[in-house]
């Protein structure tokens, strides 16, 4: 009896499985649309792909390994010349676990699945069509689905209004050229170039700009120390010059791309504005500082030594391959926004592009280095005196001094510490400077010195350029701008006592004309040079442009970016630019290194890689990110009131008529709409 129950209850269940196994299941219901039904030619859209998932489905994604086992999302588009897609399909926000089943970490939705494939608008009407496959899991039954769709979707046709606007950029050829042929991803796709080729010279090229930073620049000396004192023969000195060089390309090709892929584009943000690396370098350019004046000598560990004595090889790559490491963590905080557009790449799952570029980077990064090191003998062909050669390590020691402050500079700026501002960095600068010309002179000696008897004519007119440029940087002091030194020392906001600053405000206060104050969101700690007025929230800012009518110019900086100050010292002091973006724009300063903690109500989930962002400057970091595929700065952009770009975005260029234009074709694009 009770065998027959079990197999009249188990007859029932298979029944009830089996027909539930022959209906036609439809776990995931799609709506394909447009995010702007009303764009123009020009414009970039979302083709948003959104779905709803019956509970205790699933639904997979399209970002992890094809070959695992699930199937992943794919979609089919037809293509004609109305529009361009700008990248691949990208799912928001989708859960990542390891699967024990598949034996790997597979991307899947829960209740309502997001996908987005941007695409420009090439000519109107517009027409997109296509097909996707996807495949939905029960985690009750463990049935799986497969599924397709279609979606037809069009704006515009011939209605008077699209044949207006077609009319409008036919008959305007530089609108044509602006919204047509120019504005590609508003990423600048020029970091997308053609052929790797072109990448790796692009890559080469930034190398060997990147040694003229004033992070890397000063790790020149410590080079020269490490290998100047070699007793080896010239063979092994040379061939531990290559692993030197060798060393650095391995790291920034390897090392630059796992981390990329690993942690993510904000990872390369945390090296540059983070205080734990930043104070970190800032104290060991201060050690190698002192050691340079004579403190003491630095020297590997015992133990390293000892080793190297019983296996000289294998101690001098490790000896070169330390100093090459170095190399690579203390100039990171200038080279880290050059190779960022790299870093993105990575982080997007490109693998080729990365490589390629980072490989470009660190062979011109390390060039000179390893010549360097090949001949440390060509300071040998200096004259003999032990206290010249030890006059230029002082020498090198003041400029380590100075330059190091750069570093406590980024993080106080960054955390908002008030230690360093603007007329106390260059009172350490002039004191330290002033120091270094009565040293020239030998009016300052160390323990090490020789007895300077009379100086030689060289060493006069180094004494000469030091002093003019003390005499220089003291009318800074009062808030002169200094534009040589834009990209070096705090931004003239930091500055307590600015006679410009007075005197411009008094004229503000008396004129006619004058400017209406605004407490902007963030402005108690973040300002804009040259008493312009802005903002400092994406979102208040579009809304004061659509009140005063206005376009908007978007600048994406941060506190320790040398290039956001040369530009805004050199460009944007210009007559001409300056009153542009007085009249013309409403300007937002988004900091993406800015550290202030935002209330949760304003914390966002990034669509790039999954994180809760709760700083200003990471939320900020991630809307450049996901919306420009760039992080590096500084990074402009002109949207009109709704939020769209008027224009290609531009980055650090110090041509100014470049700059006039630039403003003038955004307005122009904006009045236009």
């Amino acid at each position: 009896m009770k065998k027959r129950v079990v197999l009249s209850v188990l007859s029932f269940l298979m029944v009830i499985q089996g027909t539930l196994w022959a209906q036609i299941q439809e776990p995931a219901k799609w709506n394909v649309q447009l995010s702007d039904k009303k764009a123009s030619v020009g414009d970039q859209i979302d083709v948003v792909f959104k779905a709803t998932i019956e509970p205790t489905w699933h639904l997979y994604s399209n970002d992890f390994d094809p070959d695992l086992g699930p199937i992943l999302i794919s979609f089919q588009f037809e293509e004609n010349s109305s529009y361009q897609r700008v990248g691949d399909v990208k799912p928001i926000n989708p859960h990542k676990e390891y699967d024990k089943v598949w034996d790997g970490e597979v991307s899947y939705f829960e209740s309502s699945a997001e996908l987005r494939q941007t695409i420009l608008i090439k000519e109107l009407p517009l027409q997109i069509s296509g097909s996707f496959e996807f495949q939905s899991c029960s985690d009750q039954t463990g049935m799986c689905v497969l599924g397709d769709d279609e979606f037809n979707l069009s704006i515009g046709g011939s209605t008077a209004q699209v044949q207006e606007e077609i009319s409008a950029v036919k008959n305007n050829s530089e609108t044509k050229n602006a919204l047509l042929s120019d504005k590609t991803e508003p990423s600048a796709k020029a970091a997308e170039s053609d052929s790797l080729l072109m990448l790796f010279v692009i890559s080469f090229l930034s190398g060997l700009a990147a040694i003229f930073t004033p992070c890397v620049f000063p790790m020149i000396p410590m080079t020269v120390s490490f290998f100047m004192h070699s007793d080896e023969n010239k063979a092994k000195a040379r061939f531990k010059a290559f692993v030197y060089g060798f060393s650095i390309i391995a790291i920034y090709t390897v090392i630059g791309t796992v981390v990329a892929v690993t942690l993510g584009a904000n990872f390369a943000n945390f090296l540059s504005t983070h205080w734990i690396p930043n104070i970190f370098f800032f104290l060991i350019f201060m050690v190698f500082a002192a050691s340079f004046f004579g403190m003491f000598e630095i020297t590997m560990p015992n133990w390293l030594v000892n080793k190297s004595v019983s296996n000289e090889d294998k101690g001098g790559i490790l000896g070169s391959f330390f100093m090459a490491f170095t190399l690579v963590l203390v100039s990171f905080s200038c080279t880290g926004p050059i190779v960022g557009a790299i870093l993105v790449a990575s982080a997007g799952g490109e693998v080729l592009m990365p490589i390629v570029g980072m490989l470009g980077f660190s062979i011109a990064f390390a060039l000179p280095f390893t010549l360097f090191a090949i001949f440390p003998s060509w300071l040998n062909n200096l004259p003999k005196s032990g206290g010249w050669l030890n006059s230029v390590k002082v020498v090198l020691g003041f400029i380590e001094v100075a330059l190091g402050l750069k570093f406590l500079s980024i993080a106080d700026q960054t955390y908002h510490w008030g230690i360093l501002d603007r007329e106390i960095y260059l009172a350490i600068w002039i004191v330290t400077f002033t120091l270094l010309g009565f040293y020239l002179l030998g009016k300052l000696k160390f323990s090490h010195d020789s007895e300077v008897n009379y100086i030689s004519v060289p060493r006069l007119g180094l004494s000469i350029v030091t002093f003019a440029f003390v005499v220089y940087m003291i009318p800074g002091l009062f808030g002169a701008p200094l534009k040589a030194l834009s990209g070096y020392i705090p931004p003239q906001a930091t500055q307590d006592f600015d006679i410009n600053k007075i005197v411009r405000d008094n004229a503000v206060v008396s004129g006619s004309s004058a400017i209406e104050k605004h407490t902007a969101k963030y402005s108690d700690f973040l300002h804009l040079p040259h008493g312009l007025n802005g903002y400092f929230d994406y979102n208040e800012g579009l809304a004061a442009a659509k009140k005063l009518n206005k376009p908007v110019f978007i600048d994406f900086t941060g506190h320790g970016c040398v290039n956001c100050r040369q530009m805004e010292a050199n460009v944007w002091s210009d007559p001409a630019v300056l009153k542009r973006l007085k009249e013309d724009y409403v300007i937002i300063a988004l900091y993406v290194d800015d550290k202030t903690k935002l209330p949760e109500n304003e914390w966002v989930t990034s669509a790039v890689d999954g994180k809760v962002k709760k700083t200003l400057g990471k939320k900020n970091a991630d809307f450049q990110i996901s919306r420009y595929q760039v992080n590096a700065q500084p990074y402009y952009c002109l949207l009109d009131a709704e939020g769209k770009d008027l224009v290609t975005p531009r980055a650090y260029d110090l041509d100014v008529n470049a700059f006039v234009d630039f403003l003038d074709e955004g307005k122009e694009n904006f009045q236009n709409k």
